[in-house]
């Protein structure tokens, strides 16, 4: 009840308080952050750190929890567009919202990101008040068998929903599992694949890889193919009329069971700290083709295929509060940000921060979700003329959309090398393209790979080697492994009702 009134407070300052000033602020900076390939809401906290010194902690909450919310929104607008995640995780959005965007539907598949971050934003933060008193049992209850079982699945969920593709994804899977295997060994510390080169030390660095194997890569290809980025067969869409967005925001509700999961699955990764928004959005997705009736549907514009990862997207930050509050353990990138912001206001994070600080903690709460609500709405009252990117022909978005990302990737360590990474991986990125090699396995395994390595090791020396032991011995651990087996177990359930169906008809 507690919980409830200082939610109600929070919501009245920010209403009748000049923080509603921060919180604007802080949504606009989100959408030009998230827009902008390479940046996103990590960038924008960093740079915000300094900012917030002065302020009182109502406000930097409010700041920060407006850009916190509005950057995953303004990351889909231009991997809707553009085929370019403007932040990582919305990498799972492209997949067939820039397929609808080349068809002239952008703006049915920007009304379904921007109804879909919203209401999972809004699932996340009910989610996160129920969570909040049973947080500690819910993280504690996670241990490396728990992460390594929990990495697997991602990668069979992937593997498993590249339809027709089987052996290419594997064999991309296995080159994203070589890629994370870069640097030094986690239990040795040995150096690994390094080339003697000190820059893959620690690993082949994230955010430049993602820029480089979707905006870059996407770039050369539309720059090789000419004309404009929208096209309906053989035709630019310049005299097309933009409509949809209704009918994407509509689709939503038609789809609620795809919004449910995917908000459900983003708030429970979210929680898991180290996962965060690109595997939430991506386990969304694959979880949403393994359950249709019709998975060869997707990466052809289908728009459950945005619904589902933007709804995980927004749902995370709800869930990645959870460690980062209650145990000082950020559960994203974002999150370990915003640990340092906490810090600079006299609030350490750890069990007592509810009961000391708990006017600025569901302060950040409720501006992470009504920046979630209010970026979509402001996304969707501008849409028409950011669909108008797509008639812009090619020669003048591709050197704009490489400069930009090279210089956001910049910006983030300010290394030469970075740079040059995003340009190799692009290289990459557009030979998979062109050899029609799924990019979303080598992601998805150079993501998940350092925990899966990790959490093998830890199992490993816990269990004495007796590893299935070990882990048939833990409740969640088991409800994994099952979970795993019936992903492999699915696809052949299809096709075994398939052959009765042809059989009898």
């Amino acid at each position: 009840m507690m919980g409830f009134e200082a939610l109600l407070q929070a919501l009245a300052d920010i209403a009748g308080g000049g923080g509603i000033i921060y919180f604007l602020s802080g949504i606009v900076l989100g959408l030009c952050f998230g827009v902008i390939p390479g940046l996103g809401g990590t960038t924008a906290l960093a740079l915000l750190i300094p900012v917030t010194y002065g302020m009182v902690p109502l406000d930097a909450m409010y700041l920060a929890g407006g850009v916190m919310g509005s950057t995953a929104f303004g990351g889909s607008i231009s991997a809707i567009l553009l085929n370019t995640p403007g932040t990582a995780p919305n990498a799972a959005t492209t997949f067939d919202g820039y397929p609808l965007a080349r068809q002239g539907k952008a703006g049915l598949a920007i009304g379904a990101a921007a109804c879909a971050s919203s209401m999972g934003g809004v699932i996340g933060l009910l989610t996160l008040i129920l969570f909040i008193p049973i947080a500690k049992a819910i993280v504690l209850s996670f241990g490396p068998a728990e992460f390594f079982l929990l990495t697997i699945l991602g990668l069979t969920a992937i593997a498993v929903s590249v339809r027709g593709k089987m052996l290419r994804g594997l064999i991309a899977g296995a080159v994203g599992l070589t890629l994370a295997f870069v640097g030094s060994d986690m239990i040795l510390g040995d150096l690994r694949f390094t080339g003697g080169l000190n820059y893959l030390w620690d690993g082949v660095p994230l955010v430049p890889t993602l820029t480089g194997m979707f905006a870059i890569s996407q770039m050369i290809e539309l720059a090789l193919k000419g004309g404009s980025v929208a096209t309906v067969g053989d035709k630019d869409v310049a005299a097309m009329k933009i409509t949809g967005v209704g009918e994407g925001v509509l689709a939503v509700f038609r789809h609620w069971p795809v919004l449910l999961r995917g908000s459900v699955i983003g708030t429970l990764i979210g929680a898991i700290p180290g996962l965060g928004g690109t595997v939430a959005s991506f386990l969304a997705y694959s979880s949403t083709v393994q359950t249709d009736k019709h998975p060869e549907t997707y990466g052809k514009g289908n728009i459950r295929g945005v619904i589902a990862p933007e709804s995980a997207n927004n749902a995370k930050d709800g869930g990645s509060l959870i460690p980062t509050v209650a145990f000082g353990i950020p559960g994203s990138a974002e999150t370990a940000i915003f640990l340092g912001i906490l810090v600079l206001h006299g609030m350490d994070p750890g069990p007592m921060i509810l009961l000391q600080h708990e006017g600025e903690i569901y302060g950040l709460i409720v501006a992470i979700t009504l920046a979630s609500v209010g970026a979509s709405l402001l996304g969707l009252a501008i849409s028409r003329f950011l669909v108008l990117i797509t008639r812009i022909d090619v020669g003048i978005v591709a050197p704009v959309v490489i400069a930009v990302s090279l210089t956001g990737v910049y910006v983030l360590e300010g290394r030469m090398a970075d740079v040059l990474l995003t340009m190799i991986m692009g290289l990459v990125g557009y030979l998979m393209i062109r050899f029609d090699y799924p990019r979303l396995t080598l992601v998805i395994a150079l993501v998940l790979g350092e925990t899966a390595e990790r959490s093998f090791h830890q199992v490993q020396q816990i269990s004495d080697g007796h590893a299935l032991q070990f882990i048939l011995g833990r409740p969640v651990a088991t409800i994994l492994l099952l979970a795993t087996l019936m992903t492999f177990l699915l696809p052949v359930a299809r096709k075994l009702l398939e052959k009765r169906k042809v059989l009898r008809n």
